[in-house]
């Protein structure tokens, strides 16, 4: 019996309580495409003054699709004076632009000069990449297919690169990422060179970011270096 009253006491306060909070049983606006103000609850000024709302009126995106489509870096316009320490301590100039993307396929398209100011090291090229996993993603991986000259004071090269690409986002819209890459130029002849750069980027403004320099350059005949810190534009 007791039972029972517990049960019918239960039943009595819930009705209380919808009845109190008619707002539970009722169905809350849903923001589908073309919803007006009155559908939404709110001022016509509001959603004028809200781009998220009107795009959201004209179609609701897929969020999660999105996230992993958006690419999570940006294209990067780079200067920079670094400094060569296997040539003499010297001192050079670096240009170039790094994954100018090729509409949403996951190919990237980068080219580099570097010049120590002695005239002693010099190099050229552009690369190719194809990240394999969606742009969006924190974790990257991408083969590297290009062309390399390099040239220093005891030897000089050309040909074919390949390696392949890390890289590591660490904020989204390249606020912060971690890059490295590992080529070789020329591999498998007697002029092959191998290239290990590392990349450390964070952004200081919404397009400017300063970006570590770092490069290794190993060849049969000696092993150069680079290393220095790189302005680097985000249009």
């Amino acid at each position: 019996m007791k039972q029972k009253f517990s049960t019918f006491s239960f039943l009595v306060n819930i009705c209380l309580f919808l009845a109190a909070n008619p707002g539970w049983c009722q169905s809350q606006p849903d923001m589908t495409p073309n919803s007006t103000a009155e559908d939404l609850d709110l001022s016509p000024e509001i959603i004028q003054n809200s781009p998220v709302l009107q795009r959201w009126r004209r179609d609701v995106p897929n969020i999660l699709q999105e996230i992993k489509n958006d690419p999570s870096f940006r294209t990067r316009l780079r200067l920079g004076s670094p400094k060569f320490p296997s040539t003499g301590q010297a001192f050079g100039v670096i240009v170039g632009i790094e994954d100018i993307f090729i509409g949403r396929t996951g190919l990237t398209v980068s080219g580099e000069y570097q010049a120590a100011f002695n005239g002693k090291r010099q190099a050229y090229g552009a690369d190719l990449h194809y990240y394999l996993r969606p742009l969006g993603s924190y974790v990257n991986i991408a083969p590297v297919v290009g062309y390399r000259h390099l040239q220093t004071n005891r030897y000089t090269t050309d040909g074919v690169n390949l390696g392949a690409k890390l890289l590591l986002v660490l904020s989204r819209g390249g606020a912060a990422d971690i890059s490295l890459t590992q080529s070789w130029v020329s591999p498998g002849s007697d002029e092959e060179v191998g290239l290990t750069q590392l990349s450390l980027g964070y952004a200081v403004t919404s397009n400017l970011r300063l970006s570590t320099d770092i490069q290794k350059q190993n060849s049969r005949l000696q092993k150069d270096s680079r290393v220095g810190v790189v302005l680097e534009w985000m249009p």
